[in-house]
């Protein structure tokens, strides 16, 4: 069984959609931030500001190549995941890739009581996110073999939505 790696900006709805697949569908879901930050022994915000961005996204890039060999699985990936070709090339050569999408105002909404978002840290507001999320689109366009909207739907209906997908897709 092939994995389904989940992408999209940060507040997409990966996390929630990775745990509906494995309570809903029996799929293993792997939390890419929650197991790096788990072996690093600390959270993503301190890695970044202990450490920096490019050593965590060199982190992103192992950890996916220690998953590159499994199968059955439900990736939730960083926000940042597909910006580096090496990553999308893994996520890949497993399975499908699911861009996660929502307008702005949905990641807002999302995330607005979280700190644990570095890149968003002073910038939550319409129009630094839109900034952001535009910087992002290209690459989640490129990465991504499905697109799906999650505003206003639940995890279970997210998930249904990318099993009628792929059905279609074979």
């Amino acid at each position: 069984m092939k994995n389904i790696a989940l992408i999209g900006f940060m507040g997409a709805g990966k996390s929630t959609v990775a745990a509906a697949f494995q309570e809903k569908f029996g799929r293993t879901a792997i939390e890419m931030d929650e197991e790096i930050a788990r072996r690093e022994g600390k959270s993503i915000p301190d890695i970044f500001k202990e450490k920096g961005e490019d050593y965590f996204r060199e982190l992103e890039t192992a950890f996916l190549r220690e998953l590159s060999g499994r199968e059955g699985l439900v990736i939730s990936c960083g926000g940042g995941v597909p910006l580096r070709p090496e990553n999308v090339a893994l996520l890949r050569k497993g399975g499908v890739v699911v861009w996660l999408a929502a307008r702005p105002e949905t990641i807002l909404e999302r995330t607005k009581g979280s700190d644990d978002r570095p890149l968003l840290r002073g910038k939550k507001d319409i129009g630094s996110i839109s900034q952001l999320m535009d910087a992002r689109r290209e690459k989640y366009e490129a990465a991504a073999d499905i697109r799906v909207w999650t505003d206003g739907k639940t995890g279970e209906e997210i998930c249904r939505e990318i099993l009628g997908a792929l059905d279609e897709a074979i």
